[in-house]
């Protein structure tokens, strides 16, 4: 092969990847461009829509802080490669969305592209808003625009370092694992399911959390045609168990009113809400109707198990295990409150025998003994009976003990941990990260 021809096909090869760059890299359309004229009039039945589309997307809870004016931004979030900050998303015209037409609002929030071109990283759920229907989509930009006190907060800048903190890449990024549309119904699904699969997969976002993530940080599954999707997963020092139907790590013994209640009130017969969970329910799952709850319940209890699900089926078992340094630190300081059988007193206080947290990834567990439970607030009301944090009173090798004593009673199958793994976490996480309040969004 001559080295005439040998350049032909590199100068080839280059126009080909330039050209498929300048395609990634483009402004992608919105189904709103151009169409000033066909958007729905404002009023406050759309408002209205808005804002409660806003609290099933539990837009509020990543766009503030317990410090900071609802939806200013702020909010640290940890990445594998460094912080960064949610973005002040009122309508304030400089610092915010203020000058944001609904096709800028739509390119942010359902492909991840910002007004002024540049790409969001994938913290910001686009994969999942993707799924927005277009009336969803345009009655969230009445509320933000309408019913949002603008507020003048400068975002602050990521610390993710150069040459990592380059968005251009996320264009790639995004055509790999965000691709798809509005959320389609499944035909031989009723309209419960599809109701339910669509609040999951779309404005829920659930598998952000709760769905493992691959080797590029994206979520190995977007929709319930997979069974890695709502799996369960690490997360930022939490374990997101399975939502699925497994045996023994997911939700098989709960009802779909079991499921209910848990979104509705924060807690049932068999747990509390804790970690990020109780962020989604203060400001989220409680405001949510009833239908709809019973819609999600209905999707979730038709999944099958999934990749995660390990183990037999729990079933309590009564032990007489010799005394151990464990043990008497669990009866020392845990029985009074969950019992010296492991049951609780649900609903107030969740049984630690067959709780998910203890048979799944033990980062949960470390951190709630460590750092207590987040306070739920239900209707307004904060919670009476919390967790207390065990970080000052419990050496490592304590904690690890009386965890290890847990995770093997009353029939629980977790796997041990130890005193490395639990000094690990407590350098890693903080005790006010456990203080969450609900926000106000008007």
């Amino acid at each position: 092969m001559t080295i005439k021809r040998l350049s032909l096909i590199l100068i080839g090869v280059l126009c080909v990847v330039a050209g498929a760059l300048l395609w990634l890299l483009r402004t992608p359309s919105s189904t709103f461009d151009g169409a000033n004229a066909d958007q729905p009039p404002v009023s406050a039945e759309l408002i209205r829509r808005g804002e409660y589309v806003a609290r099933l997307s539990d837009c509020v809870a990543c766009h503030s802080t317990p410090d900071s004016a609802p939806f200013s931004g702020g909010l640290a979030m940890a990445t594998p490669v460094g912080k960064i900050y949610t973005t002040n998303i009122t309508p304030d015209p400089e610092t915010g969305i203020g000058n944001y037409s609904l096709a800028d609002f739509d390119r942010a929030v359902r492909h991840g592209v910002a007004r002024d071109g540049h790409r969001l990283y994938p913290a910001m759920p686009f994969p999942s808003y993707q799924k927005l229907t277009d009336e969803d989509v345009a009655a969230l930009y009445a509320f933000m625009m309408h019913d949002v006190k603008p507020v003048s907060r400068q975002n602050r800048a990521s610390e993710i370092p150069w040459p990592l903190n380059m968005r251009w890449p996320l264009a790639v990024w995004s055509a790999a694992f965000s691709r798809g549309g509005p959320q389609q119904p499944v035909a031989n699904q009723d309209a419960v399911w599809n109701r339910g699969a669509y609040l999951v997969e779309g404005p829920g976002h659930c598998g952000s959390c709760h769905t493992p993530r691959g080797l590029a940080f994206n979520e190995k599954a977007l929709d319930a045609s997979s069974p890695d999707y709502l799996a369960g997963a690490l997360l930022d020092g939490w374990y997101a168990p399975s939502l699925r139907n497994d045996a023994n790590t997911g939700i098989s013994r709960w009802s779909e009113a079991d499921v209910v209640e848990f979104l509705k009130n924060g807690r049932n017969q068999h747990a509390v809400v804790f970690g990020s969970m109780a962020d989604a329910f203060n400001n989220s799952t409680q405001f949510m109707r009833d239908d709809d709850l019973r819609a999600i319940a209905h999707y979730l209890k038709s999944l099958p198990p999934g990749s995660n699900n390990s183990g037999k089926g729990w079933q309590y078992q009564h032990d007489d295990a010799p005394a151990t340094p464990g043990s008497q630190t669990y009866m020392a300081r845990c029985s009074s409150c969950h019992g010296p059988d492991g049951r609780g007193q649900a609903p107030w206080i969740p049984p630690l025998a067959g709780a998910t947290s203890m048979q799944v990834d033990t980062a949960s567990s470390i951190n709630v003994l460590l750092n207590g439970s987040a306070r739920v607030v239900a209707d307004g009301v904060p919670d009476a009976y919390r967790m207390p944090p065990y970080r000052k009173q419990l050496t490592d090798q304590e904690a690890a003990d009386v965890l290890n004593f847990i995770r093997s009673s009353w029939g629980n199958q977790g796997e041990k941990t130890d005193a490395q793994a639990v000094g690990e976490l407590r350098a890693k996480t903080d005790p006010a990260s456990s203080n969450v309040i609900i926000l106000q969004m008007r």
